[in-house]
């Protein structure tokens, strides 16, 4: 009986296939940019005059043709049947409804397949934020239907993940956004995209993002790179900023083209996006995450960190990158899951600090309000006065040195550029293609001639004055400071303390704000706890009202 039953499922199976109409394939074509350039030249905020929108190198009809047979069979109704299901909802549901029968991760992947290609072939709602796809990844959603066994809703299994553009992915380039690896960088897996293929993750393809991690020009627009064009922000399509550097990270998860992805930062390029597109961003502290296989501003600050739309998912994304890595120095061996036994139910017994300079601003102070009233422990703090003297020195001499690194030991043999100057000399034999804004940063360290012992102080110097500014934390024994956006994630970052940023409300404006959890290092399961409590009670985030 039960394989009649079986052949019966097969053959309707086979006869749904045959009875639906193929569809046409639909192809991308570049749109006159040249009066939404003219109008942007009149925006108030100078890095948001951009010169150009599309990129003038990505095809996206030869990123899609790998889904072109699959997509042609995937239509508008199967697209609103399956959006309640896929549309915000956090990995738990996700996997409710698979375990359900409801969903599987091949619609799960075509849903999204299909959101990208019909927003961005759009060229009123277009927001540059893919840069390429996996080829192979309905495949794989495949396989995991058919091995699925018994799967837990706090499991990133048949999850589609998107991977910002600098952290090496086997079968796809790994660009940074310039050119010069645009062609030739094909790699093994960084050490976190191999965690999370292990856990059973779809990758399912890399981001844009500012050009080097957003060190390469000076105050040129936030999310432009030569290889993905201007990335924009779904909130407000190039009336606000998208932040950077991982821009289309947080581009990408605002508008629901993944379940989650993941960015990198040195100073605020994960907390910064994040902030601007109404999403969850964790930057952990420095060796949480390896950042083996992932192109490198600073050794000393940068770490790659999750990205999702809920608090929840944050720790379940966390935990699947999860392991000791033994290439990279600062790697520590976390033995412990960000997800254990569930989040605790009240703010009872929380300890928080409150800066006092940034209380002017009223959407800040009303959270605060809401946290004191709920029942957290307010403290209000007037930090000291700190000096930042070296912060580019840092990042320059670093640069200079982990560059090369990435370049001999993590990158394609045939990446022709070796370092920060042949890079500088590659840009300089077509500007206006390769670096339409400069290479001012780019410049600024092939002149540094810090030397690395002088390196050492300033980095000492910094860190010191990064604690003495968050000094609070211990002096008051608090669970975390709270901040604005990225206000303060360079003081974070050379003091190489964790933060996490939760989606808080919206300006008149409509552009995003975000509240962000300053911890002490290694303290991420508590901020995610608190950031959870948070976000239950204010639930601020919201769909971007043009990518319903």
């Amino acid at each position: 009986m039960k394989k009649i039953i079986a052949l019966l499922s097969f053959f309707v199976i086979i006869l749904s296939c045959q009875t639906k109409e193929k569809l046409p394939p639909v192809v991308f074509e570049k749109y006159d940019e040249s009066k939404d350039i003219e109008q942007q030249q009149n925006h108030e905020n100078a890095r948001m005059r951009f010169v150009l929108f599309q990129s003038k190198v990505l095809d996206l009809n030869t990123v899609f043709k790998p889904f072109e047979e699959d997509l042609a069979y995937f239509s508008e109704q199967d697209y609103q049947i399956l959006k309640p299901l896929v549309l915000e909802q956090d990995i738990p549901s996700l996997q409710k409804s698979i375990t359900e029968g409801k969903l599987n991760y091949e619609k799960l992947t075509l849903f999204y397949l299909y959101r990208i290609r019909k927003f961005e072939n759009d060229p009123k709602k277009s927001l540059n934020a893919i840069i390429t796809l996996n080829p192979n990844v309905i495949k794989e959603a495949r396989e995991l239907d058919k091995n699925k066994k018994e799967v837990s809703k706090f499991s990133i299994y048949g999850m589609p993940i998107l991977l910002k553009d600098n952290i090496n992915t086997k079968g796809m380039p790994t660009t940074a956004g310039t050119l010069a690896l645009k062609q030739n960088n094909i790699t093994d897996d960084a050490f976190i995209v191999k965690q999370l293929k292990e856990n059973n993750a779809l990758i399912l393809g890399k981001v844009n993002l500012s050009e080097w991690a957003y060190y390469f020009c000076s105050g040129c627009p936030l999310g432009y790179s030569a290889v993905g064009g201007q990335t924009l922000n779904p909130y407000g399509r190039a009336k606000f900023e998208t932040g950077g550097s991982s821009s289309g990270s947080g581009v990408a998860v605002a508008a629901n083209y993944a379940v989650a992805a993941v960015g990198t930062e040195t100073s605020g390029s994960i907390t910064s996006p994040s902030s601007q597109n109404s999403v969850v961003g964790l930057k952990p502290t420095i060796g949480v995450l390896s950042r083996s296989g992932i192109v490198p501003i600073s050794s000393t600050l940068d770490t790659p960190g999750p990205m999702t739309k809920s608090v929840i998912d944050n720790a379940i994304f966390i935990d699947a990158m999860l392991g000791y890595d033994t290439s990279d120095a600062a790697s520590k061996k976390i033995e412990e899951s960000y997800l254990r036994n569930g989040f605790q139910p009240e703010l009872q017994g929380i300890k928080l600090g409150v800066l006092k300079p940034i209380l002017t601003d009223s959407i800040y102070a009303l959270n605060i309000e809401l946290l004191k009233k709920t029942g957290a422990e307010i403290i209000e703090i007037t930090p000291p006065e700190i000096s930042f003297n070296g912060f580019l020195t840092l990042l320059n001499i670093d640069m200079k040195y982990d560059l090369p690194k990435y370049l001999a030991n993590s990158a394609d043999k045939a990446v022709t550029v070796k370092n920060v100057k042949e890079v500088v000399d590659f840009n300089l034999k077509d500007s206006l293609l390769r670096a339409p804004y400069g290479q001012q940063l780019f410049d600024g360290i092939v002149k540094d001639d810090t030397t690395l012992e002088e390196l050492e102080i300033v980095k000492e110097n910094l860190k010191g004055e990064g604690e003495k500014y968050l000094a609070s934390l211990n002096n008051e024994n608090l669970d975390a400071i709270l901040s604005i956006n990225n206000y303060h994630s360079g003081i974070a970052a050379v003091s190489k303390y964790p933060t996490l940023t939760v989606p808080m409300g919206y300006k008149k404006t409509g552009e995003p704000i975000s509240l962000t959890f300053i911890g002490k290092p290694l303290s991420e399961r508590r901020l995610l706890e608190i950031g959870y409590l948070f976000e239950q009670l204010t639930k601020s985030r919201k769909l971007p009202e043009n990518y319903k």
